[in-house]
């Protein structure tokens, strides 16, 4: 009865009843979009993360990431990479040279990070194989070819089979240098990354620096599922006794409060358009009540009780926040879902994206429990906004009420 008579008045003045309805409508589609919109560039930037600069999970030895010393190596990396791979839930490993250096070019010279890796054991713990944009991946130079990023690239003014000459420090801390080839030129749409690492082959790198057989300064671990992080690191961490296991919110503790901050700041967006919304339900219902005064009292003149007169007060209030809510969640997931395919295309401002170490082009990623959750908090809003208008409804005199005109 008290959703009968509820759902009837929200139509007795159709215009006002559509204005409410649409600004709920236009707030909650922006809320949740919104969400789906920075959920989705902040899982591009995580997965970037994790497929392409980190890896899941690193191993070092105690004092490297600290000294960042050549001397500061694993010396059974190779065959501590062995027993990791025997993980099930392990994708791939690679051992790899962490240097700090110099590379030149006949033009300049910049400061870089050197790894060397073994490129087929590399490609199946990160994606820069399938970052080429010129050349190839250690492929075409049949001497001392080097991969760098499509940044250092323009900095050095190289191309694909220029010769750069890179700079460092063997064992023994002499100064060694050698010629290296452009192989391949990569981009990850991160410019800060792309300027900073260039990759060698192991096997080239450890030569010039006459580094031990076998080891290593850093093994890249990718998971086939990213679930099984804390399993598997608990298991690392039990095979490399002694070594620094790092998954990579330990290796990336910005990105690591970035996930974890997330959620709270849409949810936080979301509260705020709906506290927006609903000052303007709140003055709605007011209004009704005001121009139902003298129904009001008639009803509690025929013994009608107030208790049903505030729910139906409520009820009105929670109906006309839901019809709006409900409308805008599904032109928000509907926008949401097709940007899941179909990016948002923000190249106009990709080299202040691609500074940070974002994608210009940005795909949308709606959670479930986010629809959840946002209809609940409408359906509280309604409550929340019928409150006072309901108060003031039940104050009025049911004798004072029947003489207004």
């Amino acid at each position: 009865m008290i959703f009968q008579v509820s759902w009837r008045n929200i139509w007795r003045n159709k215009v006002r009843s559509l204005v409410v309805i649409s600004a709920i409508t236009v707030g909650i589609f922006a809320g949740v979009w919104s969400a789906a919109f920075f959920k989705g560039m902040m899982n591009q930037r995580i997965d970037k993360v994790i497929n392409t600069e980190l890896s899941s999970m690193q191993v070092h030895e105690p004092d490297f990431r600290k000294t960042s010393e050549f001397s500061n190596y694993i010396p059974d990396a190779e065959i501590l990479a062995d027993q990791i791979r025997e993980i099930p839930e392990v994708r791939g490993v690679s051992n790899r040279m962490v240097v700090q250096s110099m590379v030149a070019s006949a033009e300049t010279a910049s400061g870089v990070v050197i790894l060397g890796i073994d490129p087929e054991q590399e490609s199946k713990v990160t994606n820069i194989y399938n970052k080429i944009i010129d050349g190839a991946y250690f492929d075409g130079v049949s001497r001392n070819p080097v991969v760098i990023g499509k940044k250092l690239a323009e900095k050095l003014n190289v191309k694909v089979r220029s010769k750069i000459v890179i700079t460092l420090q063997d064992l023994d801390n002499n100064i060694v240098s050698a010629a290296f080839r452009v192989a391949g030129i990569y981009t990850t749409n991160n410019n800060i990354y792309d300027e900073s690492h260039v990759f060698v082959q192991h096997s080239d790198l450890s030569n010039l620096t006459v580094f031990p057989i076998g080891a290593g300064h850093e093994l890249a671990i990718s998971l086939n599922d990213n679930q099984t992080l804390p399993q598997v690191q608990a298991q690392v961490t039990q095979m490399a006794t002694g070594m620094e296991v790092m998954n990579w919110k330990e290796l990336s503790p910005e990105m690591s409060y970035l996930t974890e901050t997330m959620d709270m700041y849409m949810y936080v967006f979301i509260i705020i358009i709906l506290l927006a919304l609903l000052f303007g339900i709140i003055n709605t219902m007011l209004m009704v009540v005001m121009e139902r005064t003298k129904e009001i009292g008639m009803l509690m003149a025929i013994g009608m009780h107030r208790a049903k007169i505030f729910w139906m007060i409520i009820v009105e209030s929670v109906m006309l926040s839901l019809v709006g809510g409900i409308l805008g969640i599904m032109v928000g997931a509907l926008v949401s879902k097709i940007g899941e395919t179909h990016p948002i295309d923000l190249s106009m401002w990709a080299e202040g994206y691609q500074s940070l170490g974002y994608d210009s082009f940005v795909y949308t990623t709606l959670q479930p429990e986010l629809i959840i959750n946002v209809a609940v908090l409408v359906i509280i809003t309604g409550v929340i906004a019928a409150l006072y208008p309901a108060y003031k409804a039940l104050k009025n005199d049911p004798a004072d009420a029947l003489r207004i005109e």
